[in-house]
């Protein structure tokens, strides 16, 4: 079984930037790709970045150019740095990985954009 904990938000005024890291841990387990997603108040799971095993990314049109998806498969980790931050930013990202057994998901992290 894998557990992904996320870590790094917090309130932060428009413009702003903010980087959130996510780490897996288990035993015996490969990630295939590895995704943040998030979830605004009152609206459905949105897919922000996406970064495969073969170094590929992929990023949601809202957030691109602003938004930065890094992996490091020795660390099991993926981070997401986002930078010139807009209040309709808000909400709570989740960081998701596609292994042999699933997905797995992390609690999620809030993030807040206001001034």
């Amino acid at each position: 079984q894998v557990q992904l904990v996320e870590s790094g938000g917090g309130l932060v005024q428009p413009g702003g930037s903010l980087r959130l890291s996510c780490v897996a841990s288990g035993s015996n387990f490969s990630i295939n790709t590895m995704d943040w997603y998030r979830q605004a108040p009152g609206k459905g799971r949105e897919l922000v970045a996406t970064a495969t095993s073969g170094g590929r990314t992929n990023y949601a049109d809202s957030v691109k150019g602003r938004f930065t998806i890094a992996r490091d498969n020795a660390k099991n980790t993926v981070s997401l740095q986002m930078n010139s931050l807009k209040p309709e930013d808000t909400a709570v990202y989740y960081c998701a990985m596609i292994v042999q057994s699933g997905v797995a998901w992390g609690m999620g992290t809030q993030v807040t954009v206001s001034s």
